[in-house]
């Protein structure tokens, strides 16, 4: 599985795994009620979504951005990111099952 010290990254988890973590992160934690928003807009709005949404969704597009290009925050999210991936790699266990498993 590799070894679980190792903090190296790779390409891909430079482009893609990292940024995946810090786009949920962001619209799990820090744009909370900018999704909340934009989703309760579209409910609403059905085919009309496009033309009514827009402001919702520029003030979601804002928060994500400001978060995407917070450093303090790209850190945060790529330490979590090593740390689960080095627990993988000593427990041999994605993190969703390590947490049913308890």
């Amino acid at each position: 599985l590799g070894d679980p010290d190792d903090r190296t990254l790779r390409k891909v988890e430079l482009e893609v795994m990292i940024p995946k973590k810090m786009r949920e992160k962001a619209k799990d934690e820090k744009c909370v009620e900018e999704v909340k928003a934009f989703t309760d807009c579209c409910k609403n709005s059905s085919i009309t979504m496009v033309v009514k949404c827009r402001t919702q969704n520029s003030l979601l597009r804002d928060c994500l951005t400001r978060w995407y290009q917070d450093e303090e925050f790209k850190a945060l999210c790529r330490n979590e990111y090593l740390s689960e991936r080095s627990e993988f790699r000593r427990t041999g266990l994605q993190q969703k099952r390590r947490t049913a498993a308890h």
